[in-house]
């Protein structure tokens, strides 16, 4: 959509049905909606003053992007938003040449400017990187990285800092508010790179004390810490003002150099029961437009919340047990434990890698840390989990949410991989539940094992629904929930549900082998049950290549192992159901394929 000759009244009546559109789409499909809302200037005001034909347009994790789908020719397919098939929640480069990078875990996007600033001035083109990265992204390390390469190499890159929580600071009354309106004016902008000059031919007595007095300005305004990092700072400024923001995109574009642009917005901005700090209001299904309430509320209870009661339960009688999240308090279930016991539960922000690793020291102290963290956000952390848990041999417990297709979010969250990067580690255990009861004795175990762990549980809820009882865990024991016929289903965790659905579509007898662990497996009746069973088929809701599978046959046992796990690609997005019928993983394909193979 070509908007750059547009008047502020037509730029600020696009913007309202932008909202209007996000809305109606997002309260039928679900999806990101809160900061997306309050992004909607920002984007429109980058589509006027760049040119995103040419000007990478880079969106940090980019769930902020709606705006940017509807502004370049997605307005139409908007409504087949995270559906099978339709378009991503995130941008995506396959989807639109508009979209420069695939953008789905936090804090990248600056150093991506950062790399295209060096591929345009080694191709010598007039270009310009725009990253979008909000505040909470701002607390990963990996920002820091690359705003400290980029204020040393000065290459020209707008940073658009989308500020809807005032967590980087808050402005100090009228006067910073005046102040960061002067530093966007190009009359102060000018008068710095002349004052700059002109401070170069002046004794070191002059230097100095001109240096001290602009220094003395930047304390009233957030932005000392970009400017010692060599990076100019404007703001903090309006987000949702139009007029404002185009003069001062056009300012930090003329500079051609580093600039951070400070601008504060409101979350949810232009639905009201949406609008300000509302943690349940960033990611939504369906819900009701006029009252903001759900569509469709789940009657199981969540894994997610299993874990968090159980977690809770343990911790009120045990005060050695710590826990630790990555900005994802809610969606972990530890929301309760860190009001419940603030100086034992802590949330870190968008740092895993500070997670993983803060929580040795305290293991080694005599402590029971648990690590409640998505199955994709602790691949963010993996050099931690061998280098500083593993290495160690200290007892840090990883409850992995998340596990297995997680639906809508596609190809950057679905947490397939887990089970094969961790396993190759030494020291770490593997194991998994199957159901409600046994989550609450994965948990249990996990807090009297003193050495490294890790269990994973699907988002949502399990397909079990403890048909089997519960048996407490055993270091390396598996269970044998159904033991006739001469053909075997083993599953691990919520695969032991996929393979009972799939049992129930065949007309013969199968056995049943929960395999409860995958490291250390249970070697000894495995043994025996190859004795027995000849034809076995594997469950897992993870990947192939190093997977559930792949363990056992490492084992070298005399039987058929046929992997029902995930092909080597990576999986699309989609409602649950609709993805698995793509891959062919519903019960009475499996049960199909099961036949064919027989």
């Amino acid at each position: 959509m070509d908007i750059k000759n547009y008047s502020i009244e037509e730029l600020e009546e696009l913007a309202q049905k932008i909202r209007d559109r996000i809305l109606e789409v997002v309260s039928q499909k679900g999806g990101h909606l809160s900061s997306t809302l309050g992004a909607v200037e920002l984007i429109v005001a980058m589509h006027y003053v760049f040119d995103p034909a040419k000007d990478p347009f880079i969106f940090d994790v980019s769930h902020q992007a709606y705006a940017h789908k509807l502004l370049t020719d997605r307005w139409e397919k908007f409504d087949t938003l995270r559906q099978f098939g339709g378009i991503s929640g995130y941008t995506k480069p396959s989807e639109s040449p508009y979209d420069y990078w695939v953008a789905g875990h936090s804090s990248t996007s600056i150093s991506l400017a950062v790399g295209a600033a060096k591929a345009i001035a080694l191709k010598g083109e007039d270009r310009t990187p725009v990253a979008m990265i909000g505040d909470g992204a701002m607390s990963a390390g990996m920002v820091y990285e690359a705003l400290n390469e980029l204020g040393d190499r000065k290459y020209p890159v707008v940073i658009i800092l989308n500020d809807n929580e005032m967590s980087i600071a808050k402005p100090i009354g009228a006067l910073s508010k005046y102040l960061s309106k002067k530093m966007a004016s190009p009359f102060y902008q000018n008068m710095k790179k002349r004052t700059e000059q002109l401070l170069q031919h002046l004794p070191e007595s002059a230097t100095y004390i001109a240096k001290r007095f602009e220094e003395s300005l930047k304390l009233i305004t957030p932005g000392i810490l970009f400017e010692e990092l060599g990076i100019d700072y404007i703001g903090p400024v309006d987000g949702h003002d139009l007029k404002l923001l185009i003069e001062t995109y056009r300012i930090a574009k003329e500079m051609k150099k580093p600039v951070i642009i400070h601008a504060q917005t409101l979350k949810g901005k232009g639905y009201k029961i949406a609008e300000g700090y509302y943690e349940h209001w960033h990611g939504v299904g369906p819900f009701d437009l006029s009252t903001g309430e759900p569509l469709k509320k789940s009657t199981k209870p969540s894994a997610t919340s299993i874990f968090s009661k159980t977690l809770l339960d343990l911790a009120k009688k045990d005060e050695k047990i710590v826990g630790v999240t990555a900005a994802m308090p809610s969606g972990t279930g530890l929301k309760p434990l860190l009001e419940e016991f603030p100086d034992r539960f802590w949330d870190v922000g968008i740092a895993e890698q500070h997670a993983v690793t803060s929580m040795g020291p305290l293991a080694k102290e005599g402590f029971k840390p648990f690590v409640a963290i998505y199955s994709t956000f602790l691949q963010r952390g993996y050099d931690q989990v061998i280098h500083d848990i593993a290495l160690m041999n200290v007892g840090v417990k990883f409850a992995i949410d998340r596990a297995g297709i997680v639906g809508e979010d596609g190809e950057t969250h679905q947490g397939v991989f887990d089970i094969s990067y961790l396993r190759p580690i030494p020291n770490m255990h593997l194991f998994a539940p199957r159901d409600p009861g046994t989550l609450e004795e994965a948990v249990k175990f996990a807090y009297s094992f003193n050495r490294p762990c890790a269990f994973r549980y699907p988002r949502g809820a399990f397909l079990l629904e403890d048909e089997f009882g519960v048996t407490p865990f055993e270091l390396g024991k598996a269970e044998l929930l159904v033991d006739e016929g001469e053909v075997l289903f083993v599953g691990y965790g919520n695969g032991v549900g996929k393979a009972y659905q799939t049992m129930q579509e065949l007309d013969f007898p199968i056995g049943l082998l929960d395999l409860r662990f995958v490291k250390p497996l249970d070697e000894e009746l495995l043994r025996d049950l190859a004795k027995r069973y000849k034809k076995w088929f594997v469950f897992s809701d993870g990947v192939k290549l190093g997977g559930v599978a792949s363990a056992i046959g490492e084992l070298g046992l005399p039987v058929d192992i046929v992997s029902f796990e995930y092909e080597d690609s990576f999986i699309p997005h989609g409602k649950v159901r609709d993805v698995e019928e793509h891959l062919g993983l519903l019960p009475h394909q499996l049960a199909k394929r099961v036949r064919q193979s027989l």
